[in-house]
């Protein structure tokens, strides 16, 4: 049995969605604590320059809580900044004009989420609904999972994996595993709306470049 242990990410990118389809079953670590330098509040986007994140602030007393118990900080205007940058570094995108509505209400929809997690659960739902992406690996999140260790080995062999995989460069906020495998990922290389290539852009890079096309990147990963 192939596990992954990762945590929740705001948007994910193609290394996170190449390692929940290669595997059988996923454990969300919500129940870690939370990290600013995690991706579980921003996510990576293009820009001229090269890339930069859009985030999503989280209330400064929540900031040692468990991920699934951080909130969002509404007394802050993050909506309109994050709107802001991708229309500014993605305005000119083949499919941005016909995602935006929807990406827009979207993430309009966060003055309803009081909790990040909850949130970015629901982002990602809409995502794969306009990537028509649809994830086979049984889900669990480590709050709720009775006998929950932190301890990645452990965990693996607790739940009777051979193989288990963890997030890309998480070092400094993800406990990492001795007996942890990487999976065979070669990141692809796409067409994107500024010069030259960088990679390790969210989710969104993808979709507002290539829309219902997006499926010919996701082939580059099975």
């Amino acid at each position: 049995m192939k596990l992954a242990i990762l945590q929740p990410v705001l948007i994910p990118d193609l290394h996170d969605l190449a390692t929940m389809l290669s595997v059988d079953q996923i454990v969300f670590e919500d129940s870690e604590q939370w990290s600013r330098k995690g991706r579980t509040h921003r996510a990576l986007i293009r820009t001229p320059e090269g890339t930069d994140y859009i985030s999503i602030p989280v209330m400064t007393a929540d900031k040692k809580k468990p991920i699934h118990e951080v909130r969002i900080d509404h007394g802050r205007d993050w909506m309109n900044p994050l709107l802001r940058s991708l229309k500014f570094n993605y305005s000119n995108s083949v499919y941005y004009d016909f995602y935006e509505p929807e990406i827009r209400a979207d993430i309009e929809m966060g003055h309803n989420f009081e909790y990040l997690l909850d949130f970015s659960l629901f982002l990602r739902k809409r995502l794969f609904q306009f990537l028509e992406l649809e994830i086979s690996a049984k889900i669990d999140f480590s709050s709720g999972m009775d006998e929950y260790t932190s301890d990645p080995d452990e965990l693996a062999k607790q739940l009777g994996a051979d193989i288990y995989f963890q997030e890309h460069d998480a070092r400094h906020y993800q406990r990492q595993g001795k007996n942890r495998s990487k999976i065979d990922f070669t990141h692809p290389e796409y067409r994107q709306h500024f010069d030259g290539f960088e990679p390790w852009c969210c989710l969104y890079d993808l979709l507002f470049q290539y829309g219902p096309e997006s499926y010919r990147i996701f082939e580059e990963l099975l």
